[in-house]
């Protein structure tokens, strides 16, 4: 299972995605629009709907899925992972994640000075 925003959809994501999904069937889960405003401070430029059909079109993942509004961890209790990917520089709501039963893995970076959402938003 893999957690982003996943806005401005780039190469680093997909690098993410390819490398999250060698761990077997991928589960990512999309930020909703308003935790995105709660934990950066402003919207994505793509809303929740645009940045899940995004992934979908990629053909990586096995299920892509919203995350819920009231409870951060709901999709792990649902779809209960064997396995979490995080990002290299990931770290909104990591901190309860070794309540659960499961493995988390951190992913190498690609190309992070070239490929960082917050980087693209300024060209």
């Amino acid at each position: 299972m893999a957690f982003g925003t996943f806005d401005l959809l780039h190469p680093g994501h997909i690098n993410f995605l390819r490398q999250a999904k060698k761990y077997g069937g991928l589960i990512v889960v999309i930020a909703r629009d308003k935790t995105v405003r709660q934990v950066k401070g402003k919207l994505p430029r793509h809303t929740e709907k645009q940045r899940l059909t995004a992934v979908l079109g990629l053909n990586l993942a096995d299920r892509a899925v919203l995350g819920s509004l009231k409870d951060k961890y709901a999709a792990i209790r649902k779809y209960r992972p064997g396995i979490i990917v995080l990002g290299y520089d990931q770290k909104y709501f990591t901190d309860q994640l070794k309540n659960f039963n499961l493995k988390i893995i951190r992913l190498k970076a690609y190309k992070p000075n070239k490929y960082k959402t917050s980087i693209l938003k300024l060209k």
